[in-house]
């Protein structure tokens, strides 16, 4: 009886022990697991500071590359904008361009319609005496010093008064005309009443004018006078011949410009 008792016994120490070292084997693989657990979270915490750095630093791209198509769309936006402009300026141009133009050739048809007018009326006089030509939208009639004065006056004689007269029933029937009268003389210097070739060429344009607008009555503000002297020779002054070329009033007429004046002020 008391053997079996002793094998009870120690069957039960073993049972104990046995338990006890499976505990504590249990608790050991725990132990060991936890650690392994510890472990993948810090790699995995790693992991994902490491993700969020990236995302950081991605998003800061995004923001970056964001700013600069803001930018680049702005610029182009401003571009886009400055072209238009520009083009619109450049219609703008164009159309002014084709308007003025457009006056200049109307100016070239009056001026040439001007021309035919004047050598019809002067057609009675030879081209010693005067000339009619037309230049830069403008017609200018040339008469010589014999045609309309003595040597060294400015009093117009009679064949002179006869082609104003006819030179002024064109500019009375055609009141939009601007009429510049230039008086010219050759290098030759005056004596006797004229101080010098300048006052003699003035006299000789206003003495001109006096005529068209005090006889024939061509209005007065259209027309002007100046004296040239011998500075604007058409032929050389170291010849009789060209000298008396230069001997010479010349009447320019201009078909009046305000509309294409005022186009080019705009």
């Amino acid at each position: 009886m008391k053997q079996y008792s002793k094998t009870i016994l120690t069957i039960l120490a073993g049972m104990i022990f046995l338990s006890g070292c499976v505990a504590k084997r249990k608790l050991l693989d725990e132990q060991i697991a936890n650690r392994y657990l510890r472990s993948d979270s810090a790699v995995l915490a790693n992991k994902v500071s490491d993700l969020r750095g990236q995302i950081d630093l991605l998003q800061k791209q995004i923001d970056e590359l964001n700013n600069a198509n803001a930018l680049m769309t702005k610029d182009i936006s401003n571009k886009a904008n400055a072209l238009n402009q520009n083009q619109q300026a450049l219609e703008e141009q164009q159309k002014k361009l084709a308007q003025l133009q457009a006056l200049l050739d109307q100016q070239k048809l009056k001026a040439a319609a001007l021309k035919k007018k004047m050598a019809d009326a002067l057609v009675g006089f030879s081209a010693n005496e005067l000339t009619v030509t037309q230049k830069n939208g403008k017609v200018y009639v040339s008469l010589s010093e014999g045609l309309l004065f003595p040597s060294g006056s400015a009093v117009v004689n009679v064949k002179g008064k006869d082609a104003l007269s006819k030179l002024a029933a064109v500019l009375v029937l055609n009141p939009d005309i601007s009429v510049d009268i230039e008086g010219h003389t050759d290098s030759i210097p005056i004596r006797g009443k004229y101080e010098d070739n300048w006052a003699l060429s003035t006299a000789r344009a206003t003495s001109i004018v006096r005529i068209l607008v005090n006889e024939y009555k061509v209005d007065p503000k259209n027309v002007v006078a100046s004296g040239h002297s011998m500075y604007d020779p058409v032929a050389t002054n170291t010849t009789p011949e060209g000298r008396a070329q230069n001997r010479r009033t010349e009447i320019i007429l201009s078909p009046k410009l305000d509309e294409l004046y005022n186009l080019i002020n705009q």
